[in-house]
């Protein structure tokens, strides 16, 4: 898919489950808890803690239990841990070809300040990033068109895309804004699944793509 770039182009990106997987965030958190809590046996509480989050069971609940610890204990650790992810394959290509073509590079993000801050210095992406917005920091979440129409206001130019995954809550607001949405696929790994998905995506009527690696800049 083709997204023209020129320097009145601002490029969007949601963070989580668009750039990267975010299931790898809960997998470096639970990695960093395991070591603090046992460290001669990380490996064993890693495997329990990913198991008991794939059978739906409260994961701190029980290590907490266990290791005689507090629950918002480890979701302060969880939520403020330095991440070990890394990008998908080609989005750092796809930054570099959208700044050779004057343009600028945003992302729109729902989450805590210091959590997503630490995920985009961890993808090595920050230096590419002209401008972030995170819920916590402005006081609302997607969908609110708010959001989004601060990334206006900060640039001040004539042509947007949004690139995200979840078709629920991502491009009701670019799309009465005006905004080029593209929706970034399921590849199987995502942690919040999109319910009615074809149905919404028939409402909001975005490009589909199911890798970054199809955008060519143009």
């Amino acid at each position: 898919m083709d997204i023209k770039v020129d320097k009145n182009t601002v490029v969007v990106f949601d963070l989580d489950d668009t750039l990267y997987n975010e299931i790898e965030y809960l997998k470096s958190a639970y990695k960093y808890i395991a070591k603090q809590l046992d460290a001669n046996n990380w490996k064993r509480l890693y495997i329990q803690m990913f198991s008991d989050y794939r059978s739906g069971k409260n994961v701190f609940e029980l290590v907490s239990l266990e290791y005689k610890t507090k629950t918002a204990d480890l979701l302060d650790i969880y939520r403020n841990h330095v991440p070990d992810i890394s990008p998908f394959p080609g989005v750092a290509e796809l930054f570099e070809k959208i700044k050779i073509k004057g343009g600028k590079i945003a992302i729109v993000t729902d989450g805590r300040s210091i959590t997503q801050r630490n995920k985009i210095k961890s993808l090595r992406i920050d230096h590419y990033v002209d401008y972030t917005v995170i819920s916590e920091e402005i006081g609302s979440t997607k969908p609110n068109k708010r959001n989004f129409t601060v990334v206006e206001d900060y640039f001040d130019l004539s042509n947007y895309y949004y690139i995200a995954d979840n078709a629920n809550k991502d491009f009701d607001a670019p799309n009465v804004l005006g905004w080029k949405s593209i929706l970034v696929a399921d590849n199987g790994l995502n942690i919040h699944t999109c319910e009615n998905l074809p149905a919404k995506i028939n409402q909001v009527h975005p490009g589909i793509i199911l890798n970054l690696a199809e955008l060519t800049v143009i």
